[in-house]
């Protein structure tokens, strides 16, 4: 065992050795981060900077990087503007306070007096159409949320 007790690692200072020991027989080392943290650390990653911090730094550098991003700053907050994995609006998928057919994405024109099955994925209509009954404009929604909202493996894009 190499004693790392004293020696400082990025802003982890190692203590003293842990007793726990990962699978492949690595010693682990008991550290405080320079934020006043604790945490145990492979000694190996210690060692050749696979670990620097307790996570502490890991989360100045997101919020750093989150406030250089004006972008991203100007959604901050924003339910609207927040998306699923495959890119389409949060609010294209849960159901709205207001949703009076009780499907998402559809909704009846009294001036036309038809029932519309909406979808938008990445800023697009990819579904825009009016139809006499119910069924059929809850069905073409449907049918739209397989193609667009479901990965490869058919598993459902979590919102």
């Amino acid at each position: 065992m190499i004693d790392l007790t004293g020696k400082r690692f990025g802003r982890l200072t190692a203590i003293r050795p842990a007793k726990k020991r990962i699978a492949n027989g690595n010693v682990c080392w008991e550290c405080e981060c320079s934020c006043g943290n604790h945490t145990v650390v492979d000694g190996y990653l210690l060692r050749t900077g696979g670990t620097r911090s307790c996570g502490c730094l890991r989360t100045e550098i997101a919020s750093a990087a989150a406030k250089a991003n004006p972008v991203f700053m100007a959604n901050s907050g924003n339910i609207n503007n927040l998306k699923t994995y495959s890119g389409v609006f949060k609010t294209s998928v849960v159901k709205s306070k207001k949703n009076q057919s009780g499907v998402i994405g559809v909704s009846y024109d009294k001036k036309e007096d038809l029932w519309f099955s909406r979808l938008m994925v990445k800023g697009d209509y990819v579904l825009l159409k009016g139809f006499k009954e119910f069924e059929e404009a809850v069905a073409a929604r449907k049918q739209a949320e397989r193609k667009y909202l479901f990965r490869q493996d058919n598993t459902e894009i979590s919102v």
